[in-house]
């Protein structure tokens, strides 16, 4: 079975729960649309988790953007030639902005790891997929993290860049794909802000699927199966 989870921030406990539940297997796949970092209690641990698994494909988010553009400027070693020089007044101001976004957890996390384990996790996310289409009986899939930019239909996925997939958020009053079984599926907005009632449940509708329940601000983690259309569900543990 393929799965799809999205903005997992932090929540070890919640995650490795879901995967339970799931009896998440070698024979299945994992889609994590983005920010598995940042905000959440344990980062580290998921993307440490994530990363011992070949059947786990990770797109990239913009707090996984924000923990690389900044870390790669601060993993590394600072000598005498350099210590006046590597860092600019952007890479301080980058800093700031992400630890202001939810980074200490990770930032503390990460750098009492050995080097080499850094420089491990900083290319796992590096390499990080911009987006993902997937096909189900006649269905077609886009994966992404937050949404699409400037979007049209005719214009192909390699032609966007990193930006219009991370920061904006899809607009889920409006279809983007005019085909009934072409999907955008995304996370990044929690859809307890896009039901009415406010419910922490995968959001379905109007060409869209929203899978970012908002588990780190107390709602739920949720895997939506890409056969089965089914989801399973995991109450946070984090207070809202």
């Amino acid at each position: 079975m393929r799965y799809i989870v999205s903005d997992i921030h932090g929540c070890y406990e919640e995650y490795r729960e879901l995967l339970e539940k799931l009896r998440f297997s070698d024979n299945d796949t994992l889609y994590v649309l983005g920010d598995a970092m940042d905000r959440g209690p344990e980062p580290i641990r998921v993307i440490q988790d994530m990363m011992s698994r070949d059947n786990v494909v990770y797109l990239v988010g913009n707090h996984d953007y924000m923990m690389l553009r900044t870390l790669k400027r601060l993993a590394v070693e600072i000598t005498k030639e350099n210590c006046e020089t590597h860092l600019t007044t952007e890479d301080l101001l980058n800093c700031y902005y992400w630890i202001q976004d939810g980074g200490r957890i990770t930032s503390d996390q990460f750098r009492i790891l050995p080097r080499d384990e850094q420089q491990e996790i900083l290319d796992y996310v590096g390499n990080a997929l911009l987006y993902e289409v997937l096909e189900e009986r006649g269905r077609e899939l886009i994966l992404v993290h937050a949404g699409i930019r400037g979007f049209e239909e005719e214009k192909d996925l390699d032609d966007y860049d990193v930006f219009d997939f991370i920061y904006e958020r899809a607009d889920y009053g409006r279809r983007y794909y005019q085909h009934p079984h072409k999907l955008l599926v995304t996370g990044h907005t929690p859809t307890l802000l896009i039901h009415p009632d406010g419910q922490p449940l995968v959001y379905q509708g109007n060409g869209h699927i929203a899978v970012d329940c908002g588990c780190v601000f107390g709602g739920q983690l949720a895997a939506y199966c890409v056969e089965t259309e089914e989801t399973v569900y995991v109450k946070s543990r984090q207070k809202k």
